[in-house]
């Protein structure tokens, strides 16, 4: 029978670095493998996707897409997941649900402009939601089962600086 501490790879199995630059007995010394001369030579070498001074193939093929800087980051909670988190005990249907509520239920993560509520799934338990945003549908089905959704206006954050910027420049003019 095998004892833990005689248990051990098979022979072969973990094979050892090859340490290179250590005399020519070793058959890695002198140039350590790396030829002479040129750039993979030195170290610090940078050459992947370099095509020789060509443009590289990465660089030819024309962009795609578009990355809209002003879009909002919510993070999106569907009725479904709603009512799962309620069930299994991680939500108090009859206390108010928030952000914060909602990420400590881990249902909503990132979402740093907030929650946006959508109404794919069922909900069975009356509840009050405090919100970012949310669609018609989830507003609605919230509404049929006797609760509320409350759309909170979330201001960004480059706005609440300008405004800041603003009363400071007030306040030196005062």
């Amino acid at each position: 029978m095998t004892k833990l501490n005689e248990l051990n790879d098979n022979a072969g199995a973990r094979k050892g670095r090859m340490r290179v630059g250590r005399g020519i007995g070793s058959g890695k010394g002198k140039t350590a493998g790396r030829g002479q001369k040129g750039a993979k030579a030195r170290s610090g070498v940078s050459i992947n996707g370099f095509e020789g001074g060509q443009m590289p193939l990465h660089m030819r093929l024309p962009k795609r897409g578009f990355n809209n800087i002003f879009a909002k980051d919510y993070a999106i909670v569907n009725l479904g997941a709603l009512q799962k988190a309620i069930d299994a005990g991680k939500l108090d249907a009859n206390a108010m649900i928030d952000h914060a509520a909602l990420k400590g239920a881990a249902l909503a993560r990132g979402g740093k402009d907030g929650v946006r509520l959508l109404a794919k799934g069922e909900l069975t338990a009356k509840v009050n939601l405090l919100v970012a945003g949310a669609s018609k549908g989830a507003v609605e089905a919230v509404k049929k089962v006797g609760g509320k959704v409350e759309v909170i206006a979330v201001v960004p954050a480059a706005e609440k600086a300008a405004a800041k910027k603003g009363s400071a420049k007030a306040a030196k003019k005062a």
